[in-house]
């Protein structure tokens, strides 16, 4: 498997791609193209193009969650699928691939919108959307793990916003925040997004549904922005315990976290053009 980092809040030094507060990656395996998550803009569109790519031929969309910094780049892949309609180019119609709860209105911090741009709609007008909160296989080995089961007690506990529509609005604990497992001849990489299901939970819940009990790597957000003490003394118990080959820790990932990590299991860093090879 390989896995391009298009979008992520960091960018490395003399690589000249753009960067925001977001996340995209592009995922190549047994002759597919998985887009995971968009980002906020169109820059993933940009880099991509940069890095002498084309997401004209994609073969699934996979969205993490609903937020608008994993989701608002949809709109830039329509616009990109509709001027390919105009100028008669070639593009593939993608599976878009989410958790049910995706696409539901969302609020956060006083904003009017927090989640999808668009519309189920629209949307099915240019991709063909599964909906799922099952484990779905994109490929032989490559999962998406639809609903993520959470069997801890120090992650996911408190709400981010609210969730639905003006007269039933509901505290929203981001039951669509879902991840990726690649079955590696070596053990598991976890493809997060933002973790708000909880790292630990994320990965055990990979583990449990590949029946794999190695882990080789996680890269992705890990949702530690100045956790509680419970949290992240319960996931550097949690991975000091699981002896991961590497962590790449990224996107809402705070320092602190990243160093506390690194006591616990080696850290890699993550910017937009990094490119990861797994066997």
């Amino acid at each position: 498997m390989k896995l391009t980092v298009l979008v992520d809040n960091q960018t490395f030094i003399d690589h000249y791609f753009l960067g925001e507060p977001a996340l995209s990656y592009l995922i190549e395996l047994d002759g597919k193209k998985i887009l995971w998550d968009v980002g906020y803009s169109n820059i993933f569109l940009s880099n991509t193009t940069k890095m002498g790519q084309s997401l004209l031929d994609l073969d699934a969309v996979a969205l993490s969650h609903g937020h608008l910094d994993h989701t608002w780049g949809l709109e830039t892949l329509v616009r990109l699928y509709t001027e390919a309609q105009f100028e008669k180019r070639e593009f593939k119609r993608p599976q878009l691939v989410m958790h049910p709860g995706a696409l539901d209105p969302r609020t956060f911090h006083g904003s009017d919108e927090f989640g999808s741009m668009l519309s189920e709609g629209i949307l099915r007008k240019y991709f063909d959307l599964v909906l799922t909160d099952v484990p779905l296989w994109l490929t032989d080995d490559l999962v998406f793990l639809g609903q993520v089961e959470r069997t801890n007690g120090f992650e996911a506990q408190k709400p981010i916003g609210k969730i639905g529509e003006d007269d039933c609005l509901e505290d929203d604990y981001m039951l669509d925040d879902s991840a990726l497992a690649y079955r590696s001849p070596q053990g598991l990489v976890i493809i997060t997004g933002c973790s708000h299901s909880g790292i630990c939970n994320i990965t055990e819940y990979a583990r449990k549904v590949c029946d794999e009990e190695r882990v080789v790597d996680v890269i992705g957000g890990f949702h530690l922005l100045e956790p509680p003490k419970e949290q992240l003394v319960g996931t550097l118990d949690y991975f000091a315990a699981l002896q991961p080959e590497r962590l790449h820790a990224c996107h809402c990932t705070d320092l602190g976290s990243k160093i506390a990590l690194s006591k616990v299991a080696p850290i890699r860093e993550v910017g937009v053009g990094l490119v990861l090879e797994y066997a």
